[in-house]
């Protein structure tokens, strides 16, 4: 009989249910789950008593600061950390100086003393750390890695990455703990990591240098006032005549409500709240300059306010380039309920929305002096983009040979949270910060040079 990894679980919010499905499902050969933890008790009640999740049992449930001790009493070997961003460091260094590996949702962290910390941690205890990159994943990234690996638009000269986010899943960032930057380091870090991740993917390299541009441009309360909007209730959840596309009604989501709606008594924390008040201290419009050790740069932009959601990246080379397309959402529909999909990456509706922007992908390589040619991507199933399923995978099985080098690695993490890192201290200072200069400890610092 097949030993079963013992897992134990911090965070039981929205992010974590992909992982207790895994557990209770496909996986449950390998993996079984025997602690778990959240600051909110309702959401592990809620969790639990989800369809398909009676092979989870009743794992033993802790208190957040009890996490040293549970691993010892019940002999946990892997934790994964589904909790908000700014708790990530503490929670890792923890679990692992108690004797368990770590399976962390990104970003690592979200400042530099977090790095320091998990760094300090890594290199004493010699224990393993994944960052959950399931972007890497999606049949139309590896596709594109594929190309760049191939030598078929030669060596990288350049790369353009513009990403948008609609005015229901960008908003999403400016409703919940996320609007803080104490909490969540920004969009540079808590959603471009995934981006800036792909690049060094892509590229195999490492960035060394960034200069960064943008602000708070439409959500907010002053934004609001700005374009005379008018007042608004404080939260989306309830009857006012004052909601519009922009509120979120936690009641129209069986997910949502089940999570956050209806354990509020127990902590007091808003899911919904008004994405135009004041409070907000993120950026919704985000423009970067990358340098890369090897000598490519990238243009970067995010914009979380666009009526459509999906991506653009241009990969030149020497010999060609390389140009990837994806609409996630090509529109913003409310339905008949007032309700939208929040995520469309993670969990994908199914609408095609309309004939002039189709939901689709398309990766297209041109030589020099030869026809753009199509490459096929192969159909990817599930959330962002088909990645899911084979993140869980690797997480949870692993051992499969990839040529790609999909499974990620605490260096990795630490390689992409990097440039969001410098970038925020670039906004603050209005100057080029160089990634060396952000101070990660020696351990992290290391990770950084040239790759080569």
């Amino acid at each position: 009989m097949t030993t079963r990894t013992r897992y134990a679980l911090v965070g039981a919010g929205s992010r974590a249910q992909m992982f207790l499905d895994a557990i209770a499902g496909p996986h449950a050969d390998v993996a079984e789950l025997v602690a778990w933890t959240d600051t909110n008790p309702g959401r592990l009640d809620w969790s639990l008593r989800q369809e398909g999740r009676e092979a989870l049992g009743e794992p033993v449930r802790f208190a957040p600061e009890g996490l040293a001790a549970a691993i010892v009493n019940a002999n946990v070997d892997r934790v994964i950390v589904t909790s908000p961003d700014f708790t990530h460091a503490e929670i890792i260094a923890t679990a692992l100086e108690a004797g368990a590996d770590v399976v962390v949702e990104k970003p690592l962290t979200v400042s530099e003393e977090g790095v320091r910390r998990i760094a300090q941690a890594v290199e004493s205890t010699g224990r393993q750390v994944t960052v959950t990159f399931n972007y890497r994943y999606s049949p139309r990234n590896a596709a594109l890695k594929e190309v760049v690996a191939s030598g078929a638009i030669g060596d990288v000269t350049s790369v353009h990455f513009e990403w948008v986010l609609d005015t229901a899943h960008g908003a999403d960032y400016f409703r919940r703990w996320h609007r803080d930057k104490s909490n969540s380091g920004g969009l540079l870090v808590h959603k471009s990591s995934h981006h800036f991740d792909l690049v060094n993917w892509w590229l195999a390299d490492v960035p060394v240098r960034v200069f960064a541009s943008g602000g708070l441009r439409f959500y907010g309360a002053d934004n609001a006032a700005h374009r005379g909007l008018g007042p608004r209730p404080e939260r989306g959840s309830v009857d006012s005549d004052l909601r519009d596309a922009f509120s979120l009604d936690l009641r129209r989501d069986r997910e949502l409500k089940g999570l956050y709606f209806d354990q509020e008594a127990h902590d007091g924390y808003l899911r919904d709240r008004d994405v135009f008040d004041a409070g907000i201290t993120i950026e919704d419009n985000l423009s970067l300059v990358v340098d890369y050790a090897r000598g490519a740069s990238m243009s970067y932009s995010l914009n979380a306010h666009a009526p459509w959601e999906g991506y653009a990246v241009a990969v030149n080379g020497t010999a060609g380039r390389a140009e990837l397309t994806v609409v996630e959402r090509g529109a913003v529909l409310v339905r008949d309920d007032g309700s939208v999909t929040v995520d469309p990456s993670m969990h994908p509706d199914g609408v095609i929305s309309e004939r002039t922007r189709p939901i689709g992908e398309r990766l297209v390589v041109q030589r020099h002096f030869e026809p753009a040619e199509e490459v096929p991507i192969p159909e990817g199933e599930g959330g962002h983009g088909g990645g899911d399923a084979q993140l869980l995978r690797d997480v949870f099985v692993g051992g499969d040979e990839d040529p790609l080098g999909r499974a990620s690695t605490w260096n990795d993490g630490v390689r992409s949270m990097a440039v969001g890192l410098a970038g925020n201290r670039s906004l603050e200072g209005d100057r080029a910060v160089r990634i060396a200069d952000v101070d990660l400890g020696r351990g992290a610092a290391s990770l950084t040079g040239d790759p080569s």
